[in-house]
């Protein structure tokens, strides 16, 4: 018997009058791809970016002791992550002069997310250990998520997806070039 020539169209989702917003690059994030290995300094992503170029980092700042960076899995365009240089997990191990540069840093981060992007508000925080929603626990990170009034509509909730209107490159030009705009002091680009 021979096989059967189908339409491509007959393997696509039924014509239900729905719009179907595919994020097929979701998948390496929920298989865990990007995840350390382990929580050494050695497998942490937050101390290899760093070392590396600012652009392809995705990092919008870089302070004495903390940078920013874009979320490489953001909630919403312009979710920044404010954390240390140094590799620590736990925010009672940062000492003094870190817990200020990271307040500054979040503080001048939600500046500039307000000068390029106008957001009605933002969630802060900081997930400690993974049982409390760390991806990454073994080091530090605070995130800046700007929002939106109707950001949070039916996509996430109901098709396990979210739509960003600009690319991650993009995102990180705007606020870079807004940080040191805005005051944010020197920026070395690597």
């Amino acid at each position: 018997m021979e096989p059967t020539v189908q339409d491509a169209a007959d393997f696509g989702p039924p014509d239900d009058g729905q719009q179907r917003l595919w994020t097929p690059h979701r998948m390496v994030y929920i298989g865990g791809q990007d995840k350390p290995a382990d929580s050494t300094v050695g497998q942490c992503p937050f101390c290899r970016i760093p070392q590396g170029d600012d652009e392809q980092g995705l990092v919008v700042a870089r302070g004495e002791r903390c940078y920013v960076v874009l979320n490489l899995y953001p909630y919403n365009s312009g979710h920044l992550m404010v954390l240390p240089y140094r590799h620590v997990s736990d925010y009672t191990d940062l000492d003094a002069a870190e817990t200020v540069e990271l307040a500054q840093m979040t503080q001048q981060a939600m500046r500039v997310s307000r000068a390029v992007y106008a957001p009605a508000g933002f969630n802060l925080g900081i997930n400690q250990g993974e049982v409390a929603g760390a991806g990454i626990a073994a080091h530090l990170h605070q995130h800046v998520v700007p929002r939106w009034l109707g950001d949070a509509n039916f996509l996430p909730v109901v098709g396990q997806t979210k739509a960003l209107p600009e690319l991650l490159g993009e995102t990180r030009r705007r606020l870079a070039e807004a940080w040191v705009t805005a005051g944010g002091g020197n920026q070395e680009e690597n």
